[in-house]
Order: structure tokens, then sequence, then C-alpha cells
């Protein structure tokens, strides 16, 4: 059995700030919102609160391009009122963990702005500045990587002849953390922040921090995205990181979480093997959110249940006593949950499946702001409607080969903006979310699908969340047991165990809307065990099995 540790126990609740909830009337959320919810977020069961990003920024990333790392957006509120709303979590059980951007910073960073002075500037050397290639009477970039989310991944600045590298957006220029004195400015960041209370952080990209010396040119050429060979999980990226950990980190009771794309298993526990090279505690992947996309969700694909399965699986599998995972369905980066795996027909029967489907699977799980009420993709019927930088790329790109009809109905189903309308408290004016006008669409299904109205409503989606995570904390095997996906192959239905010191737990999840036929394992006879979590009512067993109804749950306890 794994190491029982306090960040293994505990649930995330994710907040994207500046949809939250605001709370001075501006139309953007901000801390004073998340310190009017505080009791609202302790009411879901969860035990920290993940903040996206609040620093200083342009916004050409809303946020994940950062001008200032130790000091609050003016829009969101300041260090003042952040520490109420850390001191507020403290006091009510819940920890704060930040979120650390350090791959890139803003172009309107002070780093950056004086790396652009000259090439003698001593900030230069804290980016990658290059000169370009001349070939005949063009001058072309240092090398041919692409970027994720701006065409090429080099921007040139013409006062001083040379060339910046970008992996993201041109206001997102890479930092270079082979530069010593970058790795000591990223540590007064931790410092910073923990020395004020804070209880850690989600590393944004950690694994792209590193790229090959030279930053040669990549061959074959990748339609997307080409060089990551270069730049993902590089062997300096675990050397940084355990200098990190000895430095700072190792001085703090705090928790670290990696994200990182593009990355396996195996990878995966370079850095989160428990003992002493343990560098991160956890490593958010991406393959199981690749059920019905190609790589990235604007290349789509239709939903298929075995590969999700087989995603999940295999980091269940390679991690067993050896590392934890980190658990989730929904964050920022993607569109919503249900309009993708489950069933906009079928919302809450759907939704509670998906919540038990992931939450009781061996790891930290990791609920994002609105996803316990099952919140929906916004299709807006204009491109330019969309803010989201990655979406405006991937439109701009597909506009070249695809009718436009189409381009749109790409991005209504793959935006990130999904992710980001304000979140809906009320039935009430902009969904109780602002007095004044929204910074983003509201969703128009607010009110039907709202906070208030499942508060009321004792068989909710939010209720079924708060119910869950309960049940989880409160049950060992949902915790330690070990995992055994059974029926792998099966194209309907997911369906694994738990085991730990004569507990078991049966986890059934139909995700067809057609009535199907499961029969439990023979040696699971489930009139003896207890109905502990469905999501429907007179859930009746007929010869050791039932007939699922629509994206049916049912969660069967053994002791």
């Amino acid at each position: 059995m794994a190491e029982k540790q306090w960040y293994k126990e505990m649930s995330v609740y994710q907040i994207w700030p500046r949809s939250f909830c605001d709370g001075n009337g501006d139309g953007i959320g901000d801390l004073w919102g998340v310190l009017s919810r505080l009791d609202y977020i302790r009411s879901l069961n969860v035990d920290a609160i993940w903040f996206s990003p609040l620093y200083p920024s342009p916004n050409a990333d809303f946020g994940y391009d950062i001008s200032d790392y130790m000091d609050i957006h003016p829009d969101y509120g300041n260090l003042e009122v952040f520490r109420q709303v850390l001191d507020g979590a403290h006091e009510r059980g819940m920890r704060v963990f930040m979120d650390l951007v350090v791959n890139h910073t803003s172009d309107e960073h002070m780093w950056f702005k004086e790396s652009r002075k000259g090439k003698n500037n001593p900030y230069h050397d804290y980016y990658y500045w290059r000169p370009g290639r001349q070939k005949g009477r063009r001058l072309l970039p240092p090398n041919n990587w692409t970027s994720i989310f701006e065409g090429g991944a080099w921007e040139y600045d013409r006062n001083i002849d040379e060339f910046y590298l970008h992996l993201f957006a041109k206001k997102q220029p890479d930092l270079n953390m082979d530069n010593p004195k970058v790795r000591e400015e990223v540590k007064k960041i931790m410092r910073f922040w923990l020395d004020m209370g804070v209880d850690g952080f989600r590393e944004d990209v950690i694994t792209f921090i590193s790229k090959t010396p030279g930053l040669p040119s990549s061959y074959p050429k990748s339609p997307i995205a080409n060089g990551m060979k270069h730049f993902v999980n590089r062997p300096r990226v675990y050397d940084y990181l355990k200098e990190f950990k000895r430095d700072v980190l190792d001085y703090y009771d705090c928790f670290t979480v990696g994200e990182s794309p593009l990355t396996t298993p195996d990878v995966a526990l370079r850095y989160v093997t428990e003992g002493p090279g343990k560098v991160l505690d956890e490593m958010i992947g991406f393959s199981h959110m690749e059920a019905d996309c190609f790589m990235t969700d604007i290349v789509q694909r239709p939903f298929n249940l075995v590969k999700m399965k087989k995603a999940f699986t295999q980091w269940q599998t390679a991690f067993e006593g050896r590392a934890w995972n980190a658990l989730y369905i929904e964050n920022h980066d993607h569109p919503r949950i249900i309009s993708r795996y489950g069933s906009e027909k079928y919302r809450t029967e759907s939704g509670k499946m998906l919540a038990a489907m992931y939450i009781l699977q061996r790891g930290t799980p990791f609920i994002y702001q609105g996803q316990e009420i099952g919140m929906l993709n916004i299709r807006l019927p204009r491109l330019d409607m969309y803010l989201d930088v990655m979406s405006k790329n991937n439109a701009a790109i597909l506009s070249k080969v695809l009718p436009k009809k189409k381009v749109l109905e790409l991005v209504q189903r793959s935006s990130r903006d999904s992710a980001r309308t304000p979140v809906q408290w009320s039935d009430e004016k902009n969904a109780g979310f602002s007095d004044g006008v929204p910074w983003f669409f509201v969703n128009p299904n607010y009110k039907e699908i709202n906070v208030k109205s499942q508060e009321e409503d004792p068989n909710s989606l939010l209720n079924f969340y708060r119910k869950l995570l309960k049940f989880r904390k409160e049950t060992p095997v949902a915790l330690y047991g070990d995992y055994r996906e059974l029926m792998p192959e099966d194209k309907n239905f997911y369906v694994y165990r738990r085991s730990l010191d004569g507990q078991r737990l049966l986890v059934i999840c139909s995700f067809s809307s057609e009535l199907l036929r499961y029969d439990a394992p023979e040696d699971m006879e489930l009139a003896s065990g207890t109905l502990v979590l469905a999501n429907y009512e007179h859930n009746f067993v007929i010869a050791n099995g039932f007939t699922a109804r629509p994206y049916e749950l049912r969660v069967y306890l053994f002791e």
C-alpha cells in the first residue's frame, strides 16, 4: 500500500479567477468574489484551492503571460485581499496552491523589456535570443520550430537584429532556465509565496523548461509544434526541479504538481517516484483527455471509450506502489467534459457517472469550477466572438483548408473558452456572476444549470459531488486500494475494482445512451455488497447483473 500523506487524501478545487465570481461589480471575477464564496467551496468537501494565475498580466493568454510574479493583478485585487482569502481558506481547513508559470513570462515583464535593450544587457540571457539564418536575401529564424499557439516559434526584433523563442504566444517569450540567474529568480518567487503561507504550486508546462543545447532544427517536420523532441522532457528538467526542491521546497510542508503535456507514465515516474529522488508530488498527464481527439482538442475524432480506459489504466498500473496520480477530467485548458465524454441530453446522469468514474480511482482528484454543477460548452455563432489565443490560432490555420462553417463547428466543440464562461451561480441576471457587464459571454443555459437551483435539489449533480467526495475521504479502499480494470475491451462499460485489507469497491460506469445488460464478476455477488453510490433510483439486481440505463453508475462496497 502507498505511504499515507496529506496530499494523497485531499481533493482540490481549481479556480480560474476571471470567471469565478465578481465581487466589485466590474464584470471580472476577483478575489473579493472568491472571499464571498469560501464557505461554498468548503461545502463541496474539498481540502484545497488551486488558483490559475492571479499575477499582473497583459492577458495575451489570460494570466499565463506574467509581467510580475510577486503581485496580484489589479483586476483581481491586491496582496491585502489575497492574504484575506489565504487566511479565510486556512481557517476553513483548506490549503491554497498557486500556479507557477516559469517556462515563459510576458513580453511586458521587466526582465524581457531589459533583455531586448541590447546583447550586453544583464537580462539578455534570461531568454533565448539568437541571430537569424541567412538564406540568400531572406533572413530565416534560428531553427524550424513552430509554436503551440501562434505560427513559428521565433519573433524578430529589428532593434537588436535577433530573434527570441516563444513556444506559446508571441507575447510569451521562453525563459532560459539554463541560466543560473533565472533559476535563482524562480527560487525567490517560490519563497515569496511560501513565506506568505501558500501551501504549494501547480507548475505550468514544467517539462518544457529545458531545451536541447544549440537549439537544432527538427526533422522530419511535425505539423503540430515542430521541435517537440528538443523542448519536452529534456534531461536537465529533472536536474532543475531537483535543485528547486533541494534549495526551497524541502524547507516547507508544501505540495507540487507538474503539468506535463506529451508525457507517458514511464517518463512521469522520473519525477514522481516516491523516495529520495522524487522532485514533484504528482504529475498532470494528458492522454486520457485525447479519447475524442488526436494530440490536441481541435483535431477531433469520435469518442473512443477503450482509448480513454487504456489511458487511465496505464497510469494507474504504472504508478501502483511507486507514485501518486493527479486525477482530473476538466480544467481551464479543455472544453466541458459532459459535452465531450458524456451526454448533454442526460447531463445529470452522465455528469454523476463521469464524476465517480475518475474520483474513485487512486490519486488526488481535481475539480474545476462549474464542473460540480455540470456546466456545458458554449456555442457562439461567430468565430470572432471567441477570445482564446489558441482557438484563434487554430481557426486561422483551419480556415486555409476548410469552409468557415466547418471551422466554426470545430472551434465550438474544442475551444478553451467553453471552460471560461462565468460560473453560473443563480438564474438571476448574468447568472449571478456579476452586477456589471460580464467580461465574457454567459452560457444562456444558466437559468436551468446553476448553483442555487442545485443547492435546493438533494438529487442534483452538485449534491452528488459533495456526497462522492465525502465518501472518498471516509473510505480507506477508495483512497489507498489497488486498482484493477475489468472488461478493458468493452466499448460501452468502464468497470474497475479497488481492493484494500478485505474491503473491495466495484465501480460500474455505462457510457451508452442505450439499455445494456451488465453482468458482475462471479466473485463479486452484487446482492451481498452495499450500493453506496448511484445515479438512478430502483436499482434492482437480477442474476448478479442488471440492465444499465443511459449513463448509469453503480458503486458497490464489499466488506
